[in-house]
């Protein structure tokens, strides 16, 4: 059956914020904009949602770009027998993760991430790819990223590639080189 245009923008929007607030949840930060309800604003400066998790979490490459649907339905479930168990009334006119407070998103997301829950390996890689939005940009060029002024590498004061392009450390980040050359390391830098 074809979902009609409006459906499929709402079930799109359900799942971008869905997945925003749990890596907002992970990586908490400022709201972007007044009514933001994806992000909670628990946190001062630029969090994993503003920071691309959504457009990370959707490339192909990531390997959880075909279950993000499941996923999404997996964590709204999630949180309604959360907020039922603990007779929490929540916003019918958003996904029920979003509706929570960011207090029992934290709660929620503990107990789906603990060693003995069934599903962690699922909420743990969600977890992994919201830092990896956040600290190193991993869905863009890195140089792009830093064209386009990306609030995780700024943030986070992340070192700007010279004029063409390539990184260069003029000092040692210990105050002294720890190991020479290899021998057999060839001119690009490939060990023999």
């Amino acid at each position: 059956m074809e979902v009609d245009s409006p459906a499929r923008e709402t079930l799109s929007g359900i799942r971008t914020m869905t997945i925003e607030a749990y890596a907002d949840t992970i990586l908490p930060g400022e709201k972007r904009f007044p009514g933001d309800v994806a992000v909670a604003g628990a946190s001062p400066g630029p969090g994993a949602a503003v920071c691309g998790a959504v457009e990370l979490l959707e490339l192909t490459g990531s390997g959880l770009a075909p279950t993000l649907d499941a996923l999404v339905d997996a964590l709204n479930d999630h949180a309604q027998q959360y907020a039922a168990a603990r007779c929490l009334r929540l916003d019918p006119g958003l996904p029920a993760f979003v509706a929570l407070a960011f207090e029992d998103r934290t709660v929620l997301v503990r107990t789906l991430t603990a060693p003995e829950h069934p599903e962690r390996q699922l909420w743990v890689g969600l977890a992994m790819f919201s830092y990896m939005a956040f600290d190193s940009a991993a869905h863009r060029n890195t140089a792009d990223a830093f064209a386009a002024g990306h609030p995780g590498l700024t943030f986070l004061g992340f070192r700007r590639p010279g004029p063409d392009g390539l990184y260069r450390f003029p000092r040692f980040s210990y105050g002294r080189q720890l190991a020479g050359t290899h021998p057999r390391t060839t001119q690009t830098g490939d060990p023999a």
